[in-house]
């Protein structure tokens, strides 16, 4: 990706206050800009991790940054939020902590990711001002938005070149300095996404195709107020550590080679076989009730050690319980879904809108039973929106609070956002600032990219 020389669609006097800002905090003027948006996903969660295809779009709130390559070899970082600390550190030596996701160490991530692909040690200094519209712990990814912002801000400053292909891959990798094990949806769709239209992400290798929406119908995100950090939180790697479980488990149980088995679509893959058929095998080799470790090694004829130090992750090593048969059909029936959704979105019969936002019904459903990524404000949200003329409505993102997507027909749209404004946020009191009541239709946006002016 090289530096267009474009405009973006955030306020041009957003760009100036920020400009003006970045003046007052550095005494210089930025050289250049760089946004990256945030995204919903639409359909396919907690699927990207174990190699299946997702469908998100991009969302058109952003993170952007203004930014001033300097002669020191100093990293400067400053937020325009008041409640995230100015940062700065060498930039010849980046430290990430993963025990504390504050909010530089996602830039850290993306800047360290770029540096370690080019293998430099003597990088020059930048000074840096973010700014960001995407509520945060909401679901919709601000944290790989300031990854994949500081990834490009790097290579600009840096005067080097990578596809957005390449980008993505190398954002999703150091996001992992922070501790989450993602699967690399929000780093593709945040570079590869195009105002318009949705995408179906598929990894290995990671490619993106078109999928044309609903013409008659919107999407509405609604934010549940209850915040999740991700990679605060141990709900979401002990997630992906099931599934690799689940992965062995299975491959085991098919005479597989599964030492080398780690996602749950290589088990498919291996087999050549459909998620139809998976879902049968999954039914014959695991059972519902959660396993103990003792159980998985004698599963797997390793002993506990070798559970702890060649399979778990480290803060997965402690873990009492894992519930193998449930995450497992979430996937592949979330993966089925997945394909289903993009062929009604292709074949556009009649009663489309009504089949995808059956889709979406079944995903939260699984969601919220087989993975229990829900939580109960998210559930009565959902219900909320179902009951308001969604046709479908579904959490998005991690879970465990966030928000919920829903798709809405567009003749009952302004109805249906009065109405779960006042069902949701006004009735239960949640006195909560006006930005994090985010409940708006969104239609999809571009990707990240680079810009000279103001």
């Amino acid at each position: 990706m090289q530096a267009p020389d474009q405009t973006i669609n955030r306020e041009e006097t957003q760009l100036l206050k920020l400009k003006e800002m970045f003046n007052s905090k550095f005494g210089s003027i930025p050289k250049f800009y760089v946004r990256a948006p945030g995204r919903v996903n639409i359909i396919g969660e907690h699927i990207d991790y174990c190699g299946y295809s997702v469908l998100p779009m991009a969302v058109e709130q952003d993170m952007l940054i203004a930014v001033e390559p300097v002669k020191t070899h100093v990293l400067q970082l400053a937020n325009t939020n008041p409640l995230y600390p100015d940062y700065s550190t060498s930039a010849n030596n980046i430290q990430i902590d993963k025990t504390k996701p504050v909010w530089h160490n996602y830039f850290l991530c993306g800047f360290k990711g770029i540096q370690e692909h080019f293998g430099l040690s003597d990088l020059t200094g930048m000074n840096c001002l973010v700014d960001g519209n995407i509520p945060p712990s909401s679901g919709l990814s601000s944290s790989s938005a300031l990854v994949c912002c500081a990834g490009l801000v790097t290579l600009t400053v840096l005067g080097m070149n990578l596809s957005k292909v390449e980008l993505a891959e190398i954002c999703a990798k150091s996001e992992r300095y922070i501790g989450t094990e993602g699967g690399g949806m929000d780093q593709s769709i945040s570079f590869l996404a195009e105002e318009g239209t949705a995408k179906l992400i598929e990894f290995s290798p990671l490619r993106a195709t078109d999928v044309k929406l609903p013409s008659g119908a919107v999407f509405v995100i609604a934010n549940s107020c209850v915040e999740m950090n991700k990679a605060a939180t141990s709900h979401f790697n002990i997630r992906v550590m099931e599934c690799r479980l689940a992965a062995k488990l299975l491959a085991k149980h098919k005479s597989l080679p599964w030492k080398e088995v780690l996602r749950l679509e290589e088990v498919q893959a291996k087999l050549g076989i459909s998620l139809e058929e998976m879902l049968l095998i999954t039914e014959d080799a695991l059972h519902p009730e959660p396993y103990s470790p003792e159980e998985l090694c004698k599963c797997l004829g390793i002993s506990l050690q070798e559970l702890k130090t060649q399979i778990l992750s480290p803060n997965t090593q402690d873990v009492l319980t894992f519930k193998l048969y449930q995450r497992a059909k979430h996937v592949y029936s979330e993966a089925a879904r997945v394909l289903q959704f993009k062929k009604i979105c292709e074949e556009t019969p009649d009663n489309m809108v009504q089949l995808l936002g059956e889709l979406m019904n079944q995903s939260h459903m699984s969601c919220r039973d087989m993975y229990e990524c829900s939580c109960p404000e998210l559930d009565q949200l959902v219900d909320i929106c179902r009951k308001f003329g969604a046709q479908g409505s579904r959490l998005t993102g991690a879970g465990w609070g966030g928000c919920t997507v829903s798709i809405v027909p567009a003749d009952k749209l302004s109805s249906f956002l009065a109405n779960v404004h006042e069902a949701y946020y006004q009735r239960s009191n949640r006195s909560l600032a006006p930005e994090k009541q985010s409940l708006f239709a969104t239609k999809p946006g571009g990707g990240a990219l680079v810009f000279l002016e103001a």
